[in-house]
């Protein structure tokens, strides 16, 4: 595989200055931070590489030093590649989970004879394998399994590669008596008959603690590279074989492994805070929204708190859109088939729609997509070149069916809000369209407090529709807007959907987490389908460029995303409640309740506590997360004043009512945080 189908890191112009010609003549094909990485040390270039594909690692970092020795006049020949999985960890750190994986299979089949083998990759933060055991693990077996691992890890028994024909490995699978591997056996004969099979053993075949399985790997040297101290067992959760649901349920035993005790302490203590931020607890606790299984899993209704926030997200949304040049576009929730037949959902979407209803003779689906409907507003127009581009804009609720088991909170629902927009334009117009989505995409992301960001460019894949030329103006135009920000993006050639190539924004949250988030997408395919043109300046019909684009993604999982990175307490401006009046007795209620009254006129979103004490009635307020906390006694109401406590127990003192209704209204107006 050539180099430039490599996923691979890509700087602007901007950020090569200072390498060796050869990487700058070589950055088509090499990533620009393996070179920066590389002027460092070695040791970094494999860091940064790692994050990109860890099993490309060895063969990347020797194309680096092959470079820097043909500055030296010393040729080399370019490396195999070998394309493998990505992750943000380092390779060592893989190593380990993948390792763990196998010693806590071959934990559970020395514990459980019956046990039988399945799966067992590394995954993100960890690593899982499912088994096929007739009775429920718990957490108690749980404990016995981790035991039983450190004493294998203690044996420090080495992990040995051995490489078979197919006829051998079923053979030896046979006699082992593990079906499910013999499955995966026949999967990888069928993509290649005559390919050898690797099998990773633990231990010396004669040794008495020896186990084997099915493995490409890598795996570290031994059990003993692996700290007993740095690995725990997480969950069992149920899972069905290759995830059919036809298939048979195992269970899968989840796990973490780091480098040291400290690493798993740190990331132990990351999931509790992750724990704690979980927006479906905090959903409930503040009262923003519920998913109710009466009426249906992944079905969310809006509390009164939820749907003042979700509001003033939209006013903004629109707010920004309308200043920006788009238009306003509303659809309907269901459609014809036909509609879906000609946009080719219904054939190559169809699993991810609800069945048809029947109307009147006719059949109507429920829409998954906004973006035929906005053709056919288009199509029910004339334009000529000099109406380009149009710029539509919709906050449109879709239904996308999902398994009961897939769905989580709002991050995974089954009827949900995009904020959706489509611009139509010319070939000419892309480059400078991309830029102002870009800008209204930081613009708005900015405003959530979200100021990091990770890019992905993904480009034309081998099979595509769309003539040639035109992939190359769309392309350089979207590689030109992302340089025009001073945005490093991460290339993924051949990465793009048949249809158009696209930019994907990820967001860090406030620890640290990464959130597919903003889309930006070009579509050569639904202008064609639908016969979308426009009258260019010689009369003649051509065909505009679509392009999709979402800011959120979903209002909802855009909206659990901020639950969870503000930990519930919203900011000044977007709170649900901005400020609770505490009255200390009835006496200063009427003027409890005047304050609250200038408040709303001010708009601000107010509420007065009464007939409590006022240490409950700042707990209930702390609780609640209330940016502003006024309490008011004899005092405050004689000098039209507010003794204002902030969440999180700072105590400003008394201040003039009038003030504390000027800094809120200036923190709606500036969309602050602060007051």
């Amino acid at each position: 595989m050539p180099l430039a189908r490599l996923l691979r890191r890509v700087a602007c112009p901007v950020l090569h200055r200072g390498l060796p010609q050869t990487c700058n003549d070589q950055l088509g094909r090499f990533p620009a931070a393996a070179w920066l990485a590389a002027r460092q040390s070695t040791t970094a270039a494999r860091n940064t590489l790692a994050g990109k594909n860890i099993f490309q690692l060895r063969a990347a970092v020797d194309t680096v030093e092959a470079a820097t020795q043909q500055q030296q006049g010393q040729q080399q020949q370019q490396p195999q590649i070998v394309p493998l999985p990505t992750s943000d960890e380092s390779e060592a750190l893989l190593r380990i989970r993948h390792s763990c994986a196998h010693i806590m299979a071959m934990a559970v089949q020395r514990l459980h004879k019956d046990a039988q083998v399945t799966i067992g990759p590394w995954i993100e933060r960890g690593f899982y394998y499912d088994f096929d055991l007739a009775t429920p693990l718990s957490d108690k077996e749980l404990k016995a399994i981790r035991k039983e691992m450190q004493k294998i890890i203690r044996l420090n028994l080495p992990f040995i590669r051995e490489e078979l024909s197919p006829e051998e490995a079923e053979a030896r699978i046979r006699a082992a008596n593990e079906p499910y591997k013999l499955e995966i056996l026949e999967s990888i004969r069928a993509r290649d008959p005559a390919a050898p099979i690797t099998i990773y053993h633990i231990g010396e075949a004669d040794h008495p603690a020896h186990w084997w399985d099915l493995c490409a790997g890598p795996h570290v040297a031994s059990t003993g590279a692996i700290k007993p101290d740095a690995f725990e067992l997480e969950t069992v959760a149920g899972a069905y074989w290759r995830g059919d649901e036809k298939n048979a349920m195992l269970q899968r035993i989840y796990g973490t492994a780091w480098e040291s005790a400290e690493q798993l302490g740190a990331y132990q203590a990351l999931k509790a805070e992750a724990a704690r931020r979980d927006h479906r607890k905090l959903g409930q606790e503040l009262d923003l929204f519920s998913i109710q299984e009466s009426a249906g899993g992944g079905l969310v209704f809006w509390h009164p708190k939820g749907g003042i926030v979700r509001h003033h997200i939209e006013a903004f949304w629109k707010e920004l859109h309308l200043a920006r040049g788009y238009d306003l576009v509303y659809s309907p929730h269901i459609a014809k088939v036909d509609l879906w037949k000609t946009s080719g959902h219904f054939d190559f979407y169809s699993e991810n729609m609800y069945d048809q209803m029947q109307v009147e003779n006719e059949e109507y689906q429920l829409k998954p997509m906004n973006c035929p409907f906005h053709v056919a507003i288009y199509k029910d127009g004339y334009f000529s070149y000099r109406d380009l581009p149009k710029r539509w804009a919709e906050l449109g609720t879709v239904y996308r069916y999902e398994r009961s088991g897939t769905m989580h909170g709002l991050f995974r629902v089954r009827g949900f809000t995009q904020d959706d927009a489509h611009i139509f334009c010319l070939p000419e117009q892309i480059e400078p369209e991309i830029r102002g989505v870009l800008d209204l995409v930081q613009e708005v992301l900015t405003a959530f407090g979200f100021t990091q960001y990770e890019v992905n460019l993904s480009t034309r894949p081998e099979k595509h529709v769309g003539e040639p030329g035109i992939w190359d103006v769309a392309e350089g135009a979207l590689r030109s807007a992302l340089c025009a920000k001073g945005w490093d993006y991460v290339l993924d050639e051949g990465g793009g959907a048949f249809y158009g190539p696209k930019i994907d924004i990820k967001i860090q949250d406030a620890i640290g987490r990464k959130w597919q988030c903003s889309t930006i997408q070009l579509d050569f395919n639904l202008p064609q389908r639908f016969d979308m043109t426009y009258v260019d300046a010689n009369a003649a019909k051509q065909r505009p460029i679509m392009i999709h684009r979402a800011i959120f993604g979903s209002l909802e999982r855009f909206f659990g995303i901020l639950v969870e990175n503000y930990a519930g307490a919203f900011p000044l401006w977007l709170a649900p409640v901005q400020a609770r009046l505490l009255p200390v007795n009835d006496a200063v209620v009427p003027y409890v309740h005047e304050v609250a009254q200038r408040m709303r006129a001010a708009g601000i979103r107010v509420e007065v506590m009464e007939r409590a004490s006022i240490a409950k009635m700042i707990r209930t307020a702390e609780k609640a997360k209330t940016p502003v906390m006024a309490v008011v006694g004899a005092k405050e109401a004689e000098c039209g004043g507010l003794s204002v406590r902030l969440y999180g127990g700072s105590d400003l003192g008394s201040i003039p009512a009038d003030d504390v209704i000027g800094r809120i209204v200036e923190a709606n107006k500036t969309r602050g945080s602060d007051f």
